[in-house]
């Protein structure tokens, strides 16, 4: 048996091991039966630490209200056009935080990307392994409200077919990747390479649905030939949809993982693309007026579109790729969406062997390539950085954390956590280059973390290691001018409670969601 297929074995058996012994602890009480199970131990943990926060809102211009996109913090995964991760409104402060969650499946459910309508009420995009879900969730309750099954993808069939879990921890595409427009409506790309948007509405009677207002077919621009339950073993390539998002025209612009930028004009149909050779894109990407950023693991692009929706290369800036994947990361390349920020800058990190470093750009077309580059700072310890989120940005500031060690949710198991860290990086005001203003020892293995510009407060999803084997998670808040931890409050212990990528998202009640690996979970201040 060949090494790559035993290890592939391996984790498959312990992840299912993990989660049926989970699933056991937590099926009897059958009050909680829409909870998610806590696995044991969760009573010899703290289940608080720190003090509650004052408010200190943190100044800055917001990023551009995009004129196509639901009002920022409410619209993605990285809460804006400018993938800055920043929400305008409140998280929780620590009084006496409440914890809830829905488990969404017997296995699986993770609900990653969290949008709210002009009501407050939840969209999200949950996966199962009979395929995903849009869901319509009521923001108190997590009660679902309307349901809307999308195919599933190829990567659990292979992953059941070929035993090998990676398939689906590594994917990115079909749905994952969605926005909510300026109508409310939920665009993604689905796993038959299918741009659909959905319309949500309420009927007399009082019950919502989901209608499909358009579905684009992109097969003729990209190939998709995929493995299904009924072609097990194809010959051809297929190539999925891993993102969307509008340009400042309303033009919806497409990436896949084999490299192939596009558009859809809404109001033709008309479809242009092209390819990117010998490149993928794992990661979403960031949208201003002047421009779309996208990057690949082996450069950074600008792209505009020509008038008949070709995309165009405004400019190309290529990268330390290094020599592999590391622990914590998709593929050999950057893990993070670009930010577009501050005055004219846009900024991913690397991938470099030894120490990975945040890159800085000026963003603007015509810019000579020597000097493009801000800055390139290198980030936490030798050997042992990586991440594969977006930063966060502000202002001129970033914050970035350190995913290194993190691959699937069976390796955090029996106690284990990563390196971890999380460090701050300013942009000068004269943009001569950037300073580090802090460094934490916080480790969120996998989470996209969130900064509230209301309260001052960053929130991660923490888990240190623990000697007795517990796997306890935090949602942890952290000070946005200092980096010193303030409080902590437990969602749960578990395999289930992993997050395994998913964001934390604030709602504009002031909770904070996160998307875990059998649902998802609420925190918020008791009033």
């Amino acid at each position: 048996m060949p090494a790559c297929f035993g290890r592939a074995r391996a984790r498959v058996l312990a992840v299912v091991a993990a989660l049926c012994a989970t699933a056991l602890v937590g099926a009897v009480p059958p009050a909680l039966a829409d909870d998610i199970p806590l696995a044991p131990g969760h009573r010899l943990v703290a289940p608080y630490e720190g003090a509650p926060a004052t408010a200190r809102p943190v100044p800055a211009d917001p990023p551009p209200q995009h004129p196509y996109l639901a009002p920022n913090g409410r619209s993605g995964m990285h809460a804006d056009a400018a993938g800055s991760g920043t929400h305008p409104y409140s998280g929780p402060l620590g009084r006496n935080p409440q914890v809830t969650s829905e488990k969404i499946a017997a296995l699986g459910g993770e609900c990653a990307t969290a949008t709210f309508d002009a009501g407050g009420r939840l969209l999200t995009v949950c996966g199962t392994f009979t395929g995903f879900l849009l869901k319509l969730l009521d923001p108190r309750t997590l009660a679902t409200l309307a349901e809307y099954k999308l195919p599933q993808r190829p990567s659990t069939v292979e992953a059941v077919t070929r035993l090998d879990f990676e398939k689906i921890f590594k994917d990115t595409s079909g749905g994952a990747y969605f926005y909510l427009d300026d109508r409310d409506r939920v665009v993604l790309a689905d796993s038959r390479q299918h741009v659909l948007r959905i319309a949500h509405g309420q009927a007399p009677d009082g019950t919502w649905s989901f209608t499909v207002e358009d579905d684009w077919d992109l097969t003729s621009h990209v190939p998709h030939d995929c493995v299904s339950w009924t072609n097990l073993f194809p010959s051809g390539v297929c190539d999925p949809v891993t993102s969307v998002m509008p340009d400042w025209l309303g033009r919806i612009w497409w990436v896949t993982r084999l490299g192939r930028v596009g558009t859809v004009d809404p109001a033709t149909g008309t479809l242009k693309s092209l390819r990117l050779p010998g490149e993928e894109i794992q990661n979403s990407f960031s949208v201003a007026a002047d421009g779309v950023s996208i990057v690949s693991d082996h450069a950074l692009y600008s792209f505009r579109a020509a008038p008949d929706g070709t995309p165009l290369v405004q400019w190309r800036q290529t990268y330390d790729r290094g020599s592999g994947p590391k622990p914590g990361s998709v593929n050999q390349g950057s893990g993070t969406t670009p930010d577009l920020f501050g005055d004219g800058y846009v900024a991913i990190t690397d991938n470099a062997d030894d120490r990975m470093n945040v890159l800085v750009y000026r963003r603007a077309p015509g810019i000579p390539a020597d000097r493009r580059l801000v800055c390139r700072v290198p980030v936490f310890g030798a050997g042992a950085s990586t991440t594969d989120n977006s930063l966060i940005s502000w202002g001129d500031s970033l914050v970035v954390e350190n995913n290194y060690g993190y691959e699937n949710p069976a390796g955090l198991t029996l106690g284990r956590s990563v390196v971890g860290g999380a460090t701050r990086i300013d942009v000068r005001p004269d943009g001569s280059g950037c300073d580090t203003v802090w460094e934490s020892d916080v480790r969120s293995p996998s989470t996209v973390p969130k900064l509230s510009t209301a309260n001052g407060l960053l929130y991660f999803y923490e888990k240190q290691p623990h000697a007795l084997g517990i796997d306890a998670w935090y949602l942890t808040a952290v000070d946005f001018r200092t980096g010193k931890r303030v409080w902590k409050r437990l969602t749960g212990t578990g395999l289930l409670y992993d997050n395994n990528w998913a964001p934390i998202t604030l709602g504009p009640d002031g909770t904070a969601y996160i998307g875990v690996f059998n649902g998802l979970v609420a925190v918020r201040d008791r009033t």
